[in-house]
């Protein structure tokens, strides 16, 4: 048996006692917390690699998934343009990034913005990512420093490029008209489905009265709200795939949006083989953008993730820095605009702290849709 087989296997084991603790079931939320953080076995806690743009099988693969900063270094290139502005406006001198990854878009930012940045700080809870970030970040190491949680008081440009879809969701299931909150059982040795009726509802009355599967993200809305608190002086910009409330609970999205990912492969299981894949769900934005506003914070801005990197000069001399790119490259850079690939299914959102002054942030300058929220 390898490593991760019996990592595999005693993450198994650890889910299984917790559940016999809970009396046989746990909420979806605690089992997609369990599988991905616990620490030493969970996903995030192994040390597979997770983010790159081959597969295992490939010359130089061997992730499961790739992100933007992985496709093209334009992106937090362009990003860094944003940053720039938000920390001359608000008077700040230090960037937060949580759920840092690889550590490329750190290294990305930090190399284009320079001076402008006296302060780095990752906030992430897996060690194996953190040594990972060390060594890319490792001519940076005088601005760099990790955290394992949020300071009591913060300020700065706080950083989010798909943290928000790895954070547990609770998991609602209407059958025969009546609502249930859907949870991990045991049964045989496996981890089954098992549902339990509940007075939970999604945020939206969803239409029709057939049987219908979907997320709310109570764990995300209270990271914003804790966010909120701390945040004394700064903005916010999170990126990530969903959509706003309207559309996320559409009557047809009856199967809701839960997805898992290995070896750039995606499945709808995530009660097999735990531990070895990544565990998501799509952002309810309105939800986010409402408890970031209810607990004090501005909506400064809301879009596509194509049209803010545009907005922020994403192809400004790209004819002459990639002229002798090769169609790999060029093509990188398409997906992340592109209304078919990552440009339309990503958006960024925007906040502001309490006591920021007025200000439109260079990135919704044209196509801000808060207005659809």
């Amino acid at each position: 048996m390898t490593n991760f087989s019996i990592l595999q296997t005693d993450l198994h084991s650890h889910i299984a006692k917790s559940i016999a603790t809970a009396g046989g079931w746990i909420g979806f939320d605690q089992f997609m917390a369990l599988a991905l953080y616990t620490p030493g076995l969970g996903y995030y806690a192994s040390d597979s690699q997770k983010f790159g743009l081959m597969p295992s099988g490939v010359k130089g693969g061997g992730s499961d998934f790739v992100t933007a900063p992985e496709l093209s270094p334009r992106f937090g290139q362009t990003l860094a343009r944003q940053v720039a502005e938000a920390l001359r406006v608000t008077g700040t001198v230090e960037v937060w990034e949580f759920g840092a990854g690889s550590g490329v878009l750190a290294q990305q930012v930090l190399d284009a913005l320079g001076p402008l940045v006296e302060r780095y700080t990752i906030v992430d809870i897996s060690g194996s990512l953190r040594e990972r970030q060390r060594e890319q970040l490792a001519a940076h190491a005088h601005k760099v420093q990790w955290a394992s949680e949020l300071p009591p008081r913060m300020c700065g440009v706080v950083l989010g490029n798909e943290v928000l879809d790895a954070m547990p969701v609770k998991l609602l299931v209407r059958l025969s008209g009546i609502w249930h909150e859907r949870g991990v059982a045991m049964h045989e040795g496996r981890f089954n489905d098992a549902d339990q009726p509940t007075d939970l509802r999604p945020p939206l009355e969803v239409a029709g009265s057939h049987d219908y599967l979907t997320e709310i993200h109570l764990q995300a809305e209270g990271f914003i709200r804790t966010l909120a608190d701390r945040l004394e002086a700064g903005a916010v910009f999170l990126l990530d795939y969903g959509f706003p409330e309207h559309e996320y609970y559409h009557p047809q999205r009856s199967m809701g949006t839960l997805m898992c990912h290995r070896n750039h492969m995606s499945d709808t299981d995530a009660l097999a083989d735990v531990g070895s894949k990544d565990i998501t769900a799509h952002v309810n934005f309105t939800g986010i953008a409402l408890a970031g506003q209810e607990a004090g914070l501005q909506v400064v801005g809301y879009t596509g993730q194509g049209r803010f990197l545009l907005n922020c000069g994403l192809l400004d001399g790209i004819n002459n820095s990639m002229e002798s790119a090769g169609l790999i490259e060029r093509a990188m850079v398409q997906k992340l605009v592109n209304e078919h690939e990552m440009g339309e299914l990503f958006k960024v959102i925007a906040f502001a702290a309490k006591d920021s002054p007025a200000w439109d942030p260079l990135g919704f300058s044209a196509g801000d849709r808060i207005h659809t929220l």
